[in-house]
């Protein structure tokens, strides 16, 4: 593949930094790929896809609570969001306290945020299935709980600065097609298969189709990686991939 475009640290990089750099020691990941891995992809530098840096143009914004160890883990796919949409936003939660630059990016006017999270555990007066046209000057800001599922549980009841905020309940019909870690529920999303569905139903489809197809070139390259095999570039994934880049 093609030499890597240089780029600047995204939201997601800027918090994995930060996150090492209060670790006491070497954060060892379970089950996956050892050895060198790229800083602009986490992937073996065999495996590359930093030259497929697919970032689109989009007025939506993306802001992503990271449970703790979430931004060092590589099969996190925040940093896959980030990779394409420009404003995303990323901050460890932490139950005790809240980062002042969260709550100014809540408060600013620019931006309606909306927590996605299923509407079953959810008043329904905060409920929303769908993406209101805005008045002008207004974008949409979606708050994704990256986290196991018990975590984010945990997360958005115990985020009172959250309570205000209409609850965006995504209701897809299909299946979760994210292979590095398994929910027990196949209706439980990965976090970057659910920004795109978020993208889909803000009317961004270019955007919402290149982070799906995004997703499934890296879990390719993921798993070929962890099988020592190496990419297939005619593959579904990257046929797919290059299917977006012609139309």
């Amino acid at each position: 593949m093609s030499a890597p475009t240089l780029k600047l640290p995204h939201a997601v990089s800027r918090l994995r930094t930060e996150r090492l750099a209060r670790s006491a020691k070497p954060f060892m990941a379970r089950g996956g790929i050892k050895g060198e891995r790229c800083p602009g992809c986490r992937l073996v530098p065999s495996h590359c896809i930093c030259a497929l840096h697919p970032e689109v143009p989009t007025p939506v914004g993306m802001c992503l609570l990271m449970a703790d160890i979430e931004p060092l883990k590589p099969s996190n796919t925040g940093w896959l969001i980030a990779d394409v949409v420009p404003d995303t936003f990323a901050f460890g939660w932490v139950r005790t306290e809240v980062d002042p630059a969260l709550l100014a990016l809540l408060a600013d006017p620019q931006w309606q945020p909306y927590v996605v999270f299923p509407g079953e555990f959810v008043a329904p007066e905060r409920v929303v299935g769908f993406v209101p046209d805005l008045p002008t000057g207004q974008r949409p800001l979606f708050i994704l709980l990256d986290a196991t599922w018990p975590e984010a549980r945990k997360m958005f009841r115990k985020s009172p600065y959250l309570n205000h905020l209409p609850v965006l309940s995504l209701n897809p019909e299909q299946v979760s097609r994210y292979q590095l870690r398994r929910s027990r529920r196949d209706d439980h999303f990965c976090t970057s298969e659910v920004a795109s569905l978020c993208l889909e139903l803000a009317g961004e489809l270019r955007a919402a189709d290149t982070l799906q197809a995004y997703l499934d070139v890296y879990t390719h390259h993921y798993l070929q990686a962890k099988h020592q095999l190496p990419p297939n570039l005619q593959g579904p994934a990257h046929a797919r991939w290059q299917g977006l880049k012609k139309s």
